[in-house]
């Protein structure tokens, strides 16, 4: 069993899309753009992906990767207390500040059965299968990504209920017995 466990994982990884390598100019821009805004919305990714000739994809991953944040937050400590005292001289501007994200993908049900039926054969699908569905159903594969990234999530979820709910019934059995027995 555990070699088999192994085996899936090496499958796994061969099948990830390669690692991205971002040249010294593209890290420049993402950086100015991270100092500006850290939680770019869809327009601004776009605008970079355009700027840096980059999948919008690869830069959102870019900026959730914590490791740039942190290096990011280590720079700018002395200027982050300096821009929260003014936050607070000019709170609207926050409120304001914020971007439109990315609209919501709706999927026709079509796309959804091609979607299910391949989550059901494989849950983990590599670049190379997530890039033939987008092809397949006409989205990015990025959408494909978090798609299935959704789809394990809410599987999980539905995993621990279905576990949880005999426990419940067991407990609600356990104390119906102790208030009939008072």
């Amino acid at each position: 069993m555990a070699k088999n466990n192994s085996l899936n994982k090496t499958t796994a990884r061969n099948h990830r899309r390669s690692r991205t390598k971002f040249t010294e100019d593209q890290l420049k821009i993402f950086m100015k753009a991270f100092n500006q805004k850290p939680y770019p919305g869809y327009a601004t990714k776009q605008k970079l992906a355009l700027e840096t000739n980059t999948e919008e994809s690869r830069i959102q991953i870019w900026f959730q990767n914590p490791r740039a944040r942190h290096e990011v937050q280590k720079r700018s400590e002395p200027e982050k207390d300096l821009e929260a005292s003014q936050d607070q001289d000019h709170p609207e501007e926050k409120i304001h500040g914020r971007e439109d994200r990315r609209c919501h993908t709706s999927y026709t049900s079509s796309q959804l059965h091609t979607l299910i039926t391949a989550f059901t054969n494989n849950p983990y699908p590599g670049i190379d299968s997530r890039e033939q569905l987008a092809k397949e159903i006409g989205v990015p594969e990025s959408r494909v990504q978090i798609w299935f990234q959704n789809q394990r999530s809410r599987f999980h979820v539905q995993k621990k209920r279905e576990l949880d709910e005999p426990l419940e019934q067991k407990q609600d059995q356990e104390q119906n017995l102790c208030d009939e027995g008072v």
